[in-house]
């Protein structure tokens, strides 16, 4: 396929591959709506996720309450079910700078990651309004997959551990989003397999920059504790992925059927 190449590391990062089983309810019809609702979700929780990493770790209050007006409309558009989800796109934007607290040896490069990170993963969000849009999809409330959960559950509770390890469950979770659009694009039809598709490269760089970010903040004599939190999430997203699953999402394990 035309992007193998840019699959290959994330292939082989992920340790074990996406069920069959979940690949053949993904392409079924009737199955639709929950994976694009779903997928809205995850976009909005991927930029929530990358906002609050800057406002905890990286920023100072007034550029905190400058990331969370950004968001805000996309929320209440959500949570509140308020607004014209058409107007989001030209709301995609920062209004002021964002400024690193002074005492944070890492927060400019979290903050130049994240900050683009947010604006692709709210740009994504529109686009999968606009793919419901045209299928006749309505947003609805559903059930969160176990998936996220699943991962920060094993999140350390001290720093600076726990931000490595909530960066490293985020690349788990941009590494699978990429590999199961890569591999659900042959099956649906032509709209939505060439969206999946161009969803590709900033899933792959957003996997990338989280690790990136990891390894720089545990510092060169940290690199092999890092990577043994590498190991050790992948052991636990592989068992997230191939487990049985009885509630169906885009992120979901084995369905039982």
């Amino acid at each position: 396929m035309p992007y193998s190449t840019l699959l290959a590391p994330i292939n082989s990062f992920l340790k074990v591959s996406t069920p069959l089983a979940w690949l053949e309810q993904a392409k079924a019809k009737e199955n639709l709506e929950v994976i694009l609702i779903d997928h809205l979700i995850c976009e909005l929780k991927a930029a929530q996720s990358a906002m609050f990493l800057n406002r905890k770790y990286a920023v100072d209050k007034t550029s905190g309450d400058a990331l969370l007006a950004w968001l805000q409309p996309f929320e209440t558009l959500i949570y509140k079910r308020e607004g014209d989800w058409r107007t989001l796109a030209a709301k995609n934007k920062l209004t002021k700078a964002i400024i690193p607290k002074a005492n944070s040896a890492y927060g400019q490069s979290l903050i130049d990651k994240m900050v683009l990170l947010i604006k692709e993963e709210l740009h994504h969000f529109y686009q999968v309004l606009e793919m419901m849009d045209h299928y006749g999809i309505e947003y609805k409330s559903i059930t969160p997959c176990r998936y996220a959960k699943g991962m920060l559950r094993h999140v350390k509770t001290f720093e600076p551990d726990a931000l490595i390890d909530k960066l490293i469950v985020g690349a788990y979770i941009e590494a699978r989003s990429c590999e199961r659009f890569a591999m659900l694009a042959p099956h649906v039809d032509k709209h939505l397999g060439d969206f999946y598709i161009s969803l590709l490269r900033s899933e792959a760089r957003h996997y990338q920059d989280y690790l990136t970010l990891a390894k720089e903040i545990a510092g060169p004599e940290q690199s092999a504790k890092v990577d043994s939190r590498i190991a050790y999430f992948a052991d636990v997203e592989a068992d997230l992925i191939t487990s049985p699953d009885t509630d169906f999402k885009f992120h979901s394990g084995t369905p039982i059927l």
